[in-house]
């Protein structure tokens, strides 16, 4: 079976669009039409796992992500000490994240999910929020439906990731909202004060199944998997994963 691997380090564009190009360029491919699994490494997890959930023509069988952030980030990755390039788009990032500019240009922007600032975020956000489904009025049917047709999703998480913030994000899981910054429906959702993780099974997106999370995970194709160690460094870790779920029969 062929694969796709994915890794993105782009830190400028729209991701909405370079999802379209991506997928056109990918149906345009022969070998794939019959489908194919697909490996995704940090955000490129999320950016595969939103080509499923709006295209998935041809379709994805198998999802591998690691180091995703499919919750989103609370913070900015610190950059490397001379990638200026990063250093400039985090601190514009910080600067003014929820802002027009921002969230059609600064790729990590469009992923900044700060729980202290939801309203923020849901008001703003173009990408993140919409393949979560987080907006009831724009909610799509089609993306749970191509997102509950995998054969497996399978979410890696980095034990010591202190890159990806929260690291929990690479298993749907999310920090808590501090109540001094609900509005009443944030509150009756996520209750407590406390900074806690809420983890996938507790996340409203999967408890009213916005993308087809919960069907997929009920029917044993959702995979919670580890790898020892920080950000992307994988190891051996991934050798059976993808011996496991690419180009087999799963």
């Amino acid at each position: 079976m062929p694969k796709f691997y994915g890794r993105s380090l782009i830190q400028y564009g729209n991701v909405n669009e370079q999802l379209e190009l991506v997928a056109s360029r990918i149906a345009a491919i022969p070998e794939l039409e019959s489908g194919f699994d697909a490996i995704g490494l940090s955000q490129g997890g999320q950016f595969l796992r939103a080509y499923v959930e709006r295209y998935n023509k041809p379709p994805v069988h198998n999802l591998i992500t690691f180091g995703s952030q499919h919750m989103g980030i609370s913070d900015i990755p610190l950059c490397r000490p001379y990638d200026f390039l990063c250093q400039v788009a985090r601190r514009a990032a910080k600067e003014a994240v929820h802002g027009k500019w921002a969230q059609a240009n600064l790729v990590q922007a469009q992923y900044f999910r700060d729980p202290t600032n939801l309203e923020a975020y849901l008001s703003a956000n173009h990408f993140l929020t919409s393949i979560n489904n987080e907006i009831p009025v724009s909610r799509n049917s089609t993306y749970a439906k191509n997102l509950a047709s995998l054969n497996n999703l399978v979410l890696v998480l980095f034990t010591e990731d202190k890159t990806a913030v929260p690291k929990e994000s690479a298993w749907f899981g999310s920090e808590e909202v501090p109540t001094e910054f609900h509005n009443e429906e944030h509150q009756a959702i996520f209750g407590s004060t406390s900074r806690t993780i809420i983890h996938m099974r507790s996340q409203p997106l999967y408890q009213e199944d916005w993308i087809g999370l919960r069907q997929l995970d009920e029917r044993g194709g959702v995979v919670l998997e580890t790898c020892v160690g920080e950000h992307m460094q994988m190891g051996d870790c991934w050798k059976r994963l993808v011996r496991d779920y690419v180009g087999g029969s799963r």
